[in-house]
């Protein structure tokens, strides 16, 4: 079993807090305040949870600059108080960065919520030919 320090417990709930603010922040028609609160919460849970350095290595990798830029770019945006604009081009840095995490995502989904329609939907989003039994 993998030991979870305490720094990745806080971590944990520093990035849990981060999406509940930013859904929040949404909800709330792209409350400024929420979404910037929210993407700090974010952003400082995931150095808590894979570290610093890991954290630097992951979002300036060669291939991942210009998602990174995207991202970082539209959590600027929002803390610039143009939530619109900056959770738009947030959004796509967020799936350019995550793009080849979602069909894992996908397949485990399907795995876990063995629902007959859900589960062919989510089969057919992670690249899986295998049928759920």
């Amino acid at each position: 079993m993998i030991a979870i320090t305490e720094f990745q417990k806080i971590g944990v709930g520093l990035s849990g807090f981060g999406v509940f603010f930013v859904l929040f922040g949404i909800l709330l028609y792209f409350d400024s305040v929420l979404l910037a609160f929210g993407n700090i919460l974010f952003l400082s849970g995931l150095a808590f949870i894979i570290g610093l350095k890991r954290t630097a290595h992951f979002f300036f990798q060669r291939q991942k600059v210009r998602s990174s830029a995207f991202f970082l770019g539209g959590v600027a945006l929002v803390l610039l108080r143009w939530p619109r604009i900056g959770m738009l081009v947030e959004t796509y840095g967020f799936v350019l960065l995550f793009k080849s995490f979602f069909p894992v995502a996908f397949g485990f989904l399907a795995t876990v919520f063995n629902i007959p329609f859900l589960t062919t939907i989510l089969n057919k989003l992670s690249g899986s030919s295998t049928s759920m039994v």
